[in-house]
């Protein structure tokens, strides 16, 4: 534990940062039922309601990582695999799949559960970007991801290729200087 001088010569405890995490300990699920106030007019939960949903859940995931406040940066490669109907069960299963300087990327399933019947299915998944950032609102740097099973190592390394992609396409990077895109070309 570190004391700090505040601004008015007060002492301010500050907690040490582990130098890293686990996937494990950034993980963060929500489980909601989809009402009517939810749905469309053919009966299935909008889009736009279930990417709130995802990103709330991101944004746990992101602070439990980085324990910052996060704010969403990108919202990558959502993949709507089937219709949510009213009265589904929809859980949000949200991890941090790599952490960069102050940015981190989440990886995100959604499961839906037929109430009825019981049986579940994966029927979303996606990718979302945080920042950490400081009382100043300005980004902060935080601790690595330490990956332990090959899933997770998996999604480790594609998740750098993410970034550099996301990174060319925004104009923040040239081409000729992402390493990993390239070296799947070669």
């Amino acid at each position: 534990m570190v004391f700090l001088a505040g601004q008015s010569g007060t002492l301010h405890k500050r907690i040490s940062m582990a130098p890293f995490r686990h996937p494990r300990e950034t993980y963060a699920s929500t489980t909601r039922i989809v009402m009517p106030n939810d749905t469309n007019t053919l009966g299935n939960l909008m889009g736009g309601n279930l990417l709130n949903w995802m990103d709330e859940t991101a944004a746990i995931s992101a602070m439990r990582h980085s324990r910052r406040v996060c704010v969403t940066a990108a919202v990558n490669n959502v993949s709507f695999q089937r219709p949510i109907a009213l009265a589904d069960v929809v859980t949000v299963h949200a991890e941090v799949s790599r952490a960069f300087r102050s940015s981190m990327e989440v990886y995100l399933r959604v499961s839906v559960e037929n109430p009825v019947n019981g049986e579940s299915c994966l029927c979303n998944e996606a990718m979302y970007t945080f920042v950490a950032v400081d009382q100043f609102n300005a980004p902060i740097h935080i601790p690595e991801l330490k990956p332990e099973t090959p899933e997770e190592q998996e999604r480790f390394e594609g998740a750098l290729r993410r970034r550099q992609l996301r990174l060319i396409l925004a104009g923040k990077l040239q081409p000729s200087e992402a390493t990993e895109l390239k070296a799947l070309f070669s």
